[in-house]
Formats: C-alpha cells, sequence, structure tokens
C-alpha cells in the first residue's frame, strides 16, 4: 500500500534488540515485495515463525483451460449458483484464466475456516458480492461488508470469519502486484487530488491480534498447483507488533467516485487497481453524459490488444439483455462488441444509471477453464441478431 501504517509495539529502530518481559527477544520478520526493492513491512512475533512441528501431505489444487472453446463473446451464467463448497479453499471454482491473473467463483458453506491460508504466489483481490465479516492476519483484524474489494498482498496469512446470512465472493488471483492506479498517484505515492478515492477511503487492519497459546496450527500454502500443508506449534498471530507499507486493506466499491464527462466516457475512466498484464475498473451509479446529443450506451469496440470480463453486480446494466446478477461476460480481443440491439435507442435521453459492476481488462487472451464450462451460455454469441 502507498502509505505507512503501525500497530501495537515495535522498537525505535529496525534490526535492533527488542525483548520481551521475560528478557528474551521478539523475532523480527521482514515482509519484503521484490526482494528488497518494493515496499515491506516488520512484524515482530512472540516466538520465531520458521519453527515448524510437521509437514504434512501436499494436495493439487489447480485448474485447467479449455482451448476448444475457441473465440467465442462468453456468457458464463453463473446469476444462480449457490454454494460451491463447504470451506474457503474447496469452493473456489476459477473461471477465467490466464498467466497473469484467474477469477473465481466462491460461495463457501461454512462460515469459518479452521486453518490459516498464505498465497505464496499471487496478491489476491476477494470482492465481496454479498456478506460481511473480518479478515484475520498478521496484520491484524479488518471489519469487511459487502461491496468490498479487499487486497490481500501475497504470502499474507489469514482467515475469513464471516457472519450470518447470504455469501457470495468474487476471488482474482494475481500474478503480479495490485496497485493504486499510477496516474492517480504523486511522486511520492500519495492519491492525488484527481483520483476517484483517497487514502480516507482505504480502510487498513484496525486492530492486532495477539495469539499467545501453544497448540497445533495448520496452515495451507498455495504454490505451484499444490496446497502445502504445514503444521506449527504456535499461532502465526503471535505479533506484539508491525510497521510498514505492506499489508491487507479494503476499499469499498461505493466510495469509489464515478467520472463523468459531456459524453461518453471509455472505461479507462472507471479504473481502480492496476496490475502487470491487466487492470480492474468499477462501474458505479453515475449521472450519464450532459451532451445535448449524447448517446449514454457504450459504442461498439473492437479489441485489438485486450481482453474484457465485466462481473455483473447489481442494477440494470444498460447495455445488455439477458444478464443477470452474479454473471460473467467475456468479450475477446479480435472481435468487435458493443451494445445489445434496442438498447442504444433507449439509454438517450436517461439521466443517471443505478448499475454496479467489477470490469478486468486483460492484454493476453484469457481462457475459460474445465470448471466455467459447465456455466457456458451456448446462445449468447448470437445474442446481438434481432
Amino acid at each position: 500500500m502507498t502509505f505507512y501504517h503501525r500497530l501495537g509495539e515495535i522498537p525505535p529502530k529496525r534490526h535492533t534488540q527488542f525483548r520481551q518481559p521475560d528478557g528474551s527477544l521478539y523475532a523480527e520478520e521482514l515482509v519484503s515485495s521484490r526482494g528488497f526493492s518494493g515496499i515491506y513491512s516488520n512484524l515482530y512475533h512472540i516466538t520465531p515463525p520458521t519453527r515448524i512441528k510437521a509437514v504434512k501431505q501436499s494436495i493439487p489444487y489447480d485448474t485447467k483451460i479449455v482451448k476448444e472453446h475457441g473465440l467465442k463473446q462468453t456468457h458464463l451464467k453463473t446469476s444462480g449458483v449457490g454454494e460451491t463448497g463447504e470451506d474457503y479453499l474447496g469452493a473456489r471454482e476459477v473461471v477465467l484464466m490466464n498467466s497473469d491473473v484467474k477469477m473465481a467463483l466462491c460461495n463457501p458453506r461454512s462460515r469459518s475456516m479452521d486453518y490459516y491460508y498464505k498465497n505464496a504466489e499471487a496478491d489476491e483481490v476477494v470482492f465481496i458480492h454479498d456478506g460481511n465479516g473480518y479478515l484475520l492476519s498478521q496484520f491484524g483484524k479488518l471489519r469487511v461488508k459487502q461491496g468490498d474489494y479487499v487486497v490481500i498482498p501475497r504470502t499474507t496469512i489469514y482467515k475469513f470469519e464471516w457472519d450470518e446470512g447470504p455469501l457470495r465472493l468474487l476471488v482474482i488471483e494475481s500474478a503480479s502486484p495490485v496497485e493504486t492506479v499510477k496516474r492517480y498517484r504523486n511522486e511520492l505515492g500519495q492519491l492525488m487530488e484527481h483520483s476517484p478515492y483517497c487514502e480516507r477511503d482505504i480502510r487498513p487492519p484496525s486492530e492486532l491480534i495477539t495469539e499467545k497459546e501453544r497448540g497445533s496450527f495448520l496452515m495451507k500454502i498455495k504454490k505451484d498447483g499444490m496446497l502445502h500443508q504445514y503444521e506449527y506449534d504456535q499461532s502465526p498471530f503471535d505479533l506484539v507488533g508491525w510497521d510498514g507499507y505492506l499489508f491487507p486493506y479494503a476499499l469499498s466499491i461505493h466510495d469509489f467516485e464515478p467520472i463523468t464527462g459531456r459524453i461518453h466516457q471509455p472505461p479507462p475512466a472507471h479504473q481502480t487497481f492496476q496490475s502487470q498484464g491487466y487492470v480492474i475498473c468499477s462501474f458505479v451509479p453515475r449521472l450519464f453524459d450532459y451532451h445535448p446529443l449524447a448517446i449514454p450506451a457504450p459504442y461498439n469496440h473492437s479489441n485489438i490488444d485486450s481482453d474484457e470480463v465485466l462481473y455483473y453486480v447489481d442494477g440494470d446494466f444498460m447495455s445488455r439483455k439477458g444478464i443477470d446478477r452474479g454473471s460473467f461476460t467475456l468479450h475477446p480481443g479480435g472481435l468487435p462488441h458493443g451494445p445489445h440491439p434496442g438498447t442504444v435507442e433507449k439509454s438517450i435521453g436517461a439521466k443517471e444509471t443505478k448499475e454496479l459492476a467489477v470490469m478486468l481488462d486483460t492484454f493476453r487472451p484469457l481462457y475459460v477453464t474445465e470448471e466455467g464450462m459447465k456455466y457456458v451460455d451456448e446462445k449468447y454469441p448470437m445474442s446481438w441478431t434481432e
């Protein structure tokens, strides 16, 4: 993250003696990105984080793409999908992916996790479509709620605890760091006045968790298509303090302020996050264009070098017919796409939209996975024909 945060007790200087009440040293851990050149945080543990009790059997945890699906405008009819699995990891169904990013449905039955989880190879963005709860990590407790993007840097150890009620998640795994948008930042990393959100909208962990108990603590670590299972005799949440720039945080889609104009604004106006190989955008309720001859519906567009995914969150999406809440559409590079028949004329004269959607644009081809194929709407490619 692009600002400094700290919780708990830390010594005056890094890499110096910091002692416990019994005289022993707290164990300092540097969690750093891009080797030692990116953002980082310093964590202080009661027990060294390297003490392993047992290494258990690794479990295959991967998905496969379906190249035979071909070049098609694609609608994944996932709106009516209920629970997709028992727990947070078992419920993930990756439906679209390439080497830069994966997009997964995740509607777990269980509201808690009896293990700790670490993604050792990807940042994660968990969009909470429905539900409220807490993200618990070594960085502390973070209240999360419906509409939040929860950004979790790789190697963060965490678990979710959810309130009762409907739970629907969109999980994005990113091979490169997820960052705020460069053109919104000044040379020191602060979000500038023209940014559609600012640091006040970003919520870091607010309460430190210090678990001192000894016992058996299972951690599942995702890497190279496997879940590697490690057992420790102390909790990974045994911190007394930390500080730095690397930590999980939440940003609500409802706090994203739309950029509007006299004529239709292109998708980059809605950009929320950036990474290498793709961007994430937020379509939110906003006033329509105010030129007297404006056409609020988007124009037809030929993707030359990107694939476009829309995940429909809520409201009436002005340019689409037959798409329901919780569905995906994929418009791949190489084919033109645009508003469905009748939606252009219908949009003229409209003053505002109440739509909510998450868009992901990639610069390498996206593929439907084996899990995603069961949701494919075979009629969608012809849906522009009157």
